[in-house]
């Protein structure tokens, strides 16, 4: 079974971090949910969700995947959270595949990971990508790095997640059970 750490910081986008669990897990992946402070943890609109575990606690350092949400104040937390950082660069240096929407590209920057690579964010964080070769597409990997855009790409990136994961069978399969239609005008 494929395993998944979501990390989770005060402040976090809500629709972001409960998306991506969500889909990982009806595609049969093991998610593992992780707070940089306490177990309850509030996003940035005032939603408290109870973490798996704290990160300080965090036994097994191999994941099949790390993947951070955005929001803010939440990636600021993460940006600043040394722990976050020594997790991304092990999952890093073995090659294993990193993943972060809106903000919190941002982190992978601060931690080193994206120079030379192509990456996104949420726009207002383009200027924080001067060592990066940015990009507007919704979803953009780059060797083990995926970033995306924001919450309006929130499902767009879990389902690519799971295609990395479980291939794209699975991946077409959970769409088509949620009714996802890529790129409907509204």
């Amino acid at each position: 079974m494929k395993t998944a750490i979501v990390i989770l910081a005060p402040g976090f986008e809500e629709i972001e971090a409960i998306t991506i669990i969500d889909l990982l897990r009806r595609a049969g992946i093991n998610v593992t949910t992780a707070s940089i402070a306490g177990k309850n943890i509030t996003g940035s609109h005032d939603i408290t969700i109870k973490a798996d575990m704290l990160l300080e606690d965090l036994s097994k350092s191999e994941f099949d995947i790390v993947i951070l949400p955005g929001g803010q104040p939440g990636s600021e937390n993460l940006r600043n959270s040394d722990r976050v950082a020594n997790l991304l660069q092990r999952q890093s240096h073995k090659n294993r595949l990193l993943a972060a929407i809106c903000a919190a590209p941002t982190v992978f920057e601060k931690a080193g990971l994206t120079t030379g690579k192509r990456v996104t964010s949420h726009p207002s964080e383009e200027g924080k990508f001067s060592a990066s070769d940015y990009k507007t597409d919704n979803v953009v990997l780059d060797g083990n790095i995926i970033t995306s855009r924001a919450v309006g790409t929130a499902i767009e990136f879990s389902l690519f997640l799971i295609k990395m994961l479980c291939g794209e069978n699975i991946a077409n399969e959970i769409a088509a059970k949620i009714l996802f239609q890529k790129n409907k005008k509204l």
